[in-house]
């Protein structure tokens, strides 16, 4: 009967050490407070009775959100921020033996490193290249990392509120920009109609009958729109020619004069 208790009790020791890790985790196991390798996945057995010991790390990617920091940018512009992070574990044992409390760490790093790299610029490089200062924040902290076996996936701006005075003058800069396009737009059209209407009026210039033809066409025009009485200045040569047209008609065609006024 002991010695059924007594290789019961063995047995029951023996499967307290049995550790099963899932697909995404591993074990770092310790035998003495000496690291003794990674175990896992699946099932693994560990001597129990405390001889040997593991720490199971999740290595999957995780997700961060940053709390919202303060700071000043280089043209002394307060500003907040909110920042997300992607991180993963890709060597469990650094993670353990380099570091006391990887996540902790690289979330303090990461605040820290927003401050800092957010310091180094302008406002309008904030506000308008976030994919190069991600890259920057991103490069920022991974080198510290990767001696904790942690790698950093992504570092992103989440928002950027701007003190409520420093919008309003962002507002009132916009405003001035569009003006000045509108400004210039309309200049430009402007400077193309006086070209083209040098150009209709050289060949005009060349063209006498150009110039009656466009007074005719005006005054087609109006007499459309409007049901007015038109009078129109004929040149004194249209005249001379037509009294000339008409006594050439007499004496050489009399009948056809005669229809002549």
């Amino acid at each position: 009967m002991t010695l059924l208790v007594i290789v019961l009790g063995i047995a029951a020791i023996a499967i307290s050490g049995f550790r099963i890790a899932q697909e995404y985790e591993r074990g770092v196991v310790f035998r003495l407070g000496r690291y003794m390798g990674l175990r896992g996945p699946g099932l693994y057995w560990i001597i129990p009775l405390g001889i040997d010991r593991a720490w199971t790390i999740d290595t999957r990617t995780r997700t961060v959100s940053a709390e919202q920091q303060e700071t000043i940018t280089r043209d002394s512009v307060t500003v907040k921020l909110n920042a997300v992070l992607w991180y993963r574990v890709i060597d469990p044992a650094k993670s353990v033996i380099a570091v006391a409390d990887a996540p902790a760490a690289v979330y303090q790093l990461a605040l820290t490193s927003l401050r800092n790299s957010i310091g180094q610029h302008d406002l309008d490089e904030v506000l308008q290249e976030r994919d190069k200062i991600n890259e920057v924040l991103r490069q920022s902290i991974a080198g510290s990392t990767g001696a904790w076996g942690v790698e950093i996936e992504r570092y992103e701006m989440k928002d950027v509120e701007l003190p409520e005075a420093m919008q309003e003058v962002m507002a009132m800069q916009a405003q001035a920009i569009r003006e000045k396009r509108a400004r210039i737009i309309k200049a430009e059209a402007e400077l193309e109609a006086s070209r083209k209407l040098a150009e209709a009026a050289q060949q005009m210039a060349n063209n006498p009958v150009a110039v009656e033809l466009r007074r005719m066409q005006m005054v087609t025009e109006v007499g459309a729109e409007n049901n007015s009485t038109t009078v129109m200045m004929i040149p004194s040569d249209f005249v001379t020619m037509a009294k000339g047209f008409t006594e050439y008609l007499r004496e050489h065609a009399p009948r056809a004069a005669e229809s002549v006024p």
